[in-house]
């Protein structure tokens, strides 16, 4: 077998990109521009910038439900704690089981022992990263309270089913959509398909508040109004003094003191004007991202081994990355020899996505409270599947790798991306 350096270059021995690929530039003029009115305004009034329930958030959070077709959103200072806020707000009672994603970002299962409550990952769908109803009914126990589904990569969950599965049983259903902003199952935006929604607004995401934050999304005004309350600790928002609700901001000002005890997670007045002006963008964020995924997807059709993850029946995709299947039988190389030879290429391919938050350290050693010998939540439970298989999960990343891309990337970056795979293939197809 030859060395991989010396295999994938072409007849000029020149890498298919010499450059860097380009720079997001995810911020412009507009966002500047709405950043300094609001400071402008403190400095000419001899104010603060308000901290948060502003005309920024209000409008933000407002705009953002809009997006999603209708409903109620309130912005909150992370993905993280989106996650947190949506499973505080559903009121589970401590040390229950809920069942999480097999594959995903640590942020996202985290909250759940925060919680008091037990994170019980059910193993993916068969050659994908994203759980199903098959999976999830496997690990369902009479502890259960919740289930938290991800839609990795943009690429949405099969939601029916779940959906079906979650009422038989009467259980809420959480979706936590930090990659997924925008994207459509069978023609309903994700977020509104299950009981609330979590989404992630940091930097790297589809849209942005700045640094940082995130949102909690849900169409029942009921939960809504415990959302308010337990992203700003327990304020009585919705409350009136004779036990209403809906009655908003002025009434939680009247209704007394906090309900419950609860963290501060909000968003603040300079995050949402970012918001406001990245929510507008989005839409043609999310049209380049898939008009780049379908160029892509076209140059790999005359592959033999590789093949575009795209679109599952009835859905669009947003793609915060691409995930590719690799064939191995068809190359005389593993997967981390092709990947490690497309990076030599110059572009920013990553072989693995085996992101499985219940194997980490802090959760075989259930190091959640304290020093962790006490072992809560789980131990108030006597509950021993700490981490059980996931075949399918390892099964999926062992056949796919991954580059992370933006809207800012067109043609010509996918082009490149397109060639790359065609040199390795080429120099390492079987039989060649």
């Amino acid at each position: 077998m030859q060395a991989i350096g010396e295999t994938v270059k072409g007849s000029s021995g020149a890498k298919v990109r010499g450059a860097p690929m380009p720079g997001r530039h995810l911020f412009g003029v507009e966002e500047r521009e709405a950043v300094l009115r609001l400071l402008d305004e403190a400095i000419e009034k001899g104010s603060h910038i308000l901290g948060y329930n502003g005309p920024e958030e209000e409008a933000y959070c407002q705009e953002f439900a809009a997006f999603l077709g209708g409903g109620y959103a309130d912005g909150v200072n992370s993905g993280t704690n989106a996650v947190y806020v949506a499973l505080r707000a559903l009121e589970l009672e401590p040390y229950g089981e809920v069942i999480v994603p097999p594959i995903s970002d640590p942020g996202g299962i985290m909250p759940v022992p925060l919680c008091n409550l037990i994170p019980v990952p059910a193993d993916s769908a068969p050659g994908s990263f994203n759980t199903s109803a098959e999976q999830i009914a496997e690990r369902l126990t009479p502890r259960t309270r919740a289930i938290l589904v991800a839609h990795i990569s943009g690429i949405p969950v099969d939601m029916d089913p779940i959906m079906e599965l979650a009422a038989k049983h009467n259980l809420p259903v959480i979706e936590d959509c930090a990659q997924a902003h925008g994207a459509l199952y069978k023609g309903r935006k994700v977020g509104t398909l299950g009981d609330i929604a979590a989404f992630s607004t940091m930097f790297g995401k589809h849209h942005a508040t700045g640094g940082q934050g995130g949102v909690v999304f849900t169409k029942d005004e009921r939960l809504y109004w415990k959302v308010r309350q337990h992203a700003d600790r327990g304020k009585p928002f919705g409350v009136t003094l004779t036990g209403g609700a809906g009655a908003g901001v002025g009434a939680a000002a009247s209704a007394g003191g906090n309900l419950l005890a609860a963290l501060n997670c909000n968003m603040d007045e300079l995050h949402a004007c970012i918001g406001r002006v990245q929510l507008k963008k989005l839409p043609e964020f999310i049209r380049l991202r898939r008009a780049f995924a379908q160029r892509v997807a076209e140059g790999c059709r005359a592959l033999k081994g590789i093949r575009l993850v795209g679109d599952p029946p009835g859905c669009e995709g947003v793609y915060w990355f691409l995930f590719f299947q690799f064939d191995p039988e068809m190359y005389t190389v593993d997967k981390a020899e092709f990947v490690a030879a497309l990076t030599e290429q110059g572009l920013p391919f990553a072989p693995s996505y085996l992101f499985i938050p219940t194997r980490q350290p802090w959760a075989v050693a259930r190091h959640v409270f304290g020093d962790g010998s006490a072992g809560l939540p789980w131990s108030a439970a006597d509950a021993t599947h700490i981490a059980p298989p996931l075949p399918n999960a390892e099964a999926a990343d062992a056949l796919h790798f991954r580059i992370c891309i933006h809207e800012g990337w067109g043609a010509q970056e996918a082009d490149d991306l397109i060639e790359a795979l065609e040199r390795v293939e080429r120099k390492f197809l079987r039989g060649v």
